[in-house]
Parts: structure tokens; sequence; C-alpha cells
């Protein structure tokens, strides 16, 4: 049949050694939090899917995040063994914090240039072993709310997506409890594919143990009851932590047990999804900087550096090596250009982008999408750190002004959420 969806999927280790860093909590020099032991292994998992000769892929990976050259590199290794075009191929952190990062973090964990090159290496292992896994498939969406799963940490009030209306914008805080499954059904000794969407950070551990954090429990759990493997990707968790609060971090259990209860329900209450077309297409966005910010915190610093040893500044050491590379930013750069891709899958459409983006952004593009089913991935093919509301700039959340110096780039302009959400819509409508 010349419209059959075929669907592979491959699995790579990327387990990191004992003794490098761990991301995603500040670990001034001389206490840094490096990889003791392994709680569970993590991994690069690859989906490809094919309809006639269009061929696309995604990849998964458990790390915190990485840059966009590292995405280049695998996107073009990828393409030769396989293929597939560089375009058509895009990559996603689960952002879990037990786990190395493969980008610039300061003081957030150091990256590791060999497990750098491991984790490339794998993930092409990966897309050569999904495109070889091809096979018939019939294609199932399904979507259930996650009870005790996630939580706004930001604000004590907040409102879910079920009030998400016409007129909702992001001057309130929002949560999304929604969890999207798409199942791929071959017919045996081929195994069906899961790939599911929610939004909470992976960050119920803080230990030296590596692993994908709860994704990882899910997975474990799903394969115990339901002899599925399921893939995760990040959804809009930039305010949002996983748990019900007590704990602050989430408790992994509970947190695990509330995902899974709802993947389930998902999985075996979907619908069938025609998938024709099949298409991806990619974009970019420019993210406004705000140099002004940058020149007065600059300003702030010379002036009196004594004053700069907590807060926004976190600590006079990171200060000191803050105000040494920023002082190096070119003021007349004005925007981050960052990589946004979509693919649409019949009724069902995948909007990538780099951000950990704030919950009414993400209601916002699943909401004024035109397509039924969205699925707004974070993470992906670059990390620019949290793309946040204006109220975050104006209470000088950590998100808006801590994160930035982290990653070392200038803060975005308030306005910076709105252009992502709006420029990803165009990119949704070009799908049509």
């Amino acid at each position: 049949m010349p419209n059959t969806l075929e669907a592979g999927e491959g699995v790579a280790d990327i387990t990191p050694p004992l003794g490098i860093e761990l991301a995603g909590f500040h670990k001034p020099p001389g206490k840094e939090r490096v990889i003791t032991g392994i709680r569970q292994p993590c991994q690069a998992r690859a989906l490809v899917v094919r309809q006639t000769r269009t061929l696309a892929a995604i990849v998964s990976l458990d790390v915190c995040g990485f840059d966009a050259a590292f995405s280049q590199r695998v996107r073009s290794r990828a393409a030769k063994h396989t293929g597939i075009p560089t375009d058509h191929i895009r990559l996603t952190a689960t952002h879990t914090h037990s786990a190395p990062t493969l980008r610039f973090f300061r003081q957030w964990g150091a990256v590791s240039r060999p497990y750098v090159d491991f984790v490339e290496q794998r993930s092409v292992e990966a897309i050569v072993a999904a495109k070889q896994d091809l096979a018939p498939a019939d294609c199932y969406v399904g979507l259930d709310r996650v009870s005790g799963g996630n939580f706004n940490r930001t604000s004590k009030v907040w409102k879910t997506e079920d009030t998400f209306a016409e007129a909702s914008n992001d001057g309130e805080r929002w949560l999304d409890t929604t969890l999207h499954a798409l199942s791929f059904l071959r017919e045996k000794p081929k195994r069906s594919l899961v790939w599911y969407h929610f939004s909470a950070h992976p960050v119920c551990f803080a230990d030296g143990l590596a692993g994908p954090d709860w994704p990882g429990l899910v997975a474990e759990k799903m394969n115990a009851r339901d002899e599925l493997a399921p893939s995760f990707l990040q959804g809009h968790c930039g305010d949002v932590n996983p748990g019900t609060s007590a704990p602050w971090l989430g408790d992994p259990e509970k947190v695990s047990e509330a995902v899974y209860t709802a993947l389930h329900q998902a999985v075996n209450h979907s619908t069938y999804v025609d998938p024709k077309p099949l298409r991806m297409l990619r974009s970019e966005v420019k993210l406004p900087l705000d140099i002004a910010r940058l020149k007065d915190q600059l300003e702030r610093y010379r002036e009196d550096s004594s004053q700069c040893t907590k807060g926004e500044w976190v600590d006079a050491g990171f200060a000191k090596d803050w105000f040494e590379s920023a002082s190096r930013w070119s003021q007349r750069r004005t925007a981050y250009t960052a990589p946004l891709a979509a693919l649409r899958l019949g009724a069902v459409a995948l909007l990538f982008h780099p951000a950990e983006l704030y919950s009414s952004y993400g209601l916002i593009i699943r909401r004024d999408s035109p397509f039924p089913v969205t699925f707004v991935v974070g993470y992906s093919d670059d990390f620019v750190g949290y793309v946040t509301d204006p109220a975050a700039h104006q209470a000088n959340e950590y998100a808006a002004v801590v994160v930035p110096k982290i990653l070392g780039l200038p803060s975005f302009k308030p306005e910076a959420g709105r252009v992502l959400a709006e420029t990803s819509i165009k990119l949704l409508k070009r799908l049509v």
C-alpha cells in the first residue's frame, strides 16, 4: 500500500561513567556533584517513521541539555548513515537533573568532552537502529489528565488547562496536567511503540546516582505491567515541578505512579490517526535579548562587586566568573536565533523548540494550533534556558535573571515568550 505508515525504534545506552559531574543544581568549585553510582541506565531512544518516500526521526536523550552544535553534528552524521534528511531529524532532551549536561553551565554541572562524543555516537547508532527496525504500523493517539503529577512552583495560585479559554493569556500562572501518548501498533514479533508527552521537571533525585529520574520509573512500571517500553518527550515545564509540592522536588514513587496511571489510560483509550500526510518543516525564532538589563548588571558589578554575592548573583565566585564572561558579550547582538521545527502525522503535530517554556505559552500554542492534537516539545535541537512570562522579569525571578547567567546569555526580554508562541503557531499553520 503506497500510503502505509512504517515505524521503527532504536535504543542505545548512554549511561554516564562514574566520577563526572551531574547537572541541574548549583555546586561551586570544590563541591561538585559527581556520579557515585547508577540508579537506572540512561538511554538515547530514536523513533523513525516513513510514509512513501518521506522519512523523519525523533531522538529523546536522557541528559540535562545540549547545544545547537551537538544537534547539528548528530543530525549530519545520522543523515549520512540513513539517508534521512538532516532537517527531518529532531533531537530532544528529557532534562533529567540526574545526568550530565552536554552544553556549558556555569557552576551547574561541567561538560565532559569524552561523554559528549560518546552520546553523539550512540545517538547516531540509535537512529540507524530505528530505521533498520521499520515495519508497518497503525498510529493511535490518546490523552489523560495526570492527578498529583505536577504543580506550578512559581505561584501559590494557578489555573489548569480545562479553564484555558480563547481570552486566556500569560497574565496569570497556569499548569498543564494533560498527558498525550502516540502509539504505533505493529504485528508481532515486532514490538509496538509508545511515545508520550508530559510537562514536569525530572528533579525528584538530587543525590550522586545517575538516571532518567521519574520518567525512568514510569518506563519500569509500564514495561512490567503492560510489556511496553515508553519513550518520553518533555513538555512546557519551565514553571513546573513534579508532584504536589510536598516534597518540593516530588516523591519519585508517587509521581511515577501518577504519570504511569494516566499513560496506561491514554494508551488503552486511544483513537486511530490517519497518518497522511507525513511532513516536517524547520524554521527559526529570533528571541529578543534584554541588553539594557545586561548593561545594568555589568554596571552594578563594576560599581560595587561586594554587593553582588547572593540572590541573582548566586555567590561571589559565581558573580565574578559571570562578569568576566559577560563583559565580552557583543552588545550589538540583540537577539538569539533559536531553532524551531514541526512534524505532521495526519491530524497530530509535534512542535519542537529549545526552551524551558512557562506553561502559559505551551497552552497558547496548543490552543491556537490548527491541529486537533499538538505536542509542544521543549529542550529540542538546542538549549536556551527559561522563556518566562513578563511577571517573572518584573519580579526578578530565578528563571528570568539567574539562569541566563548560568548559560552564558543575557536575559531575554519580557516579550520573548509571546514571540516564541506566535512564531511556533505560524510554523504549525504552514504545515496545514
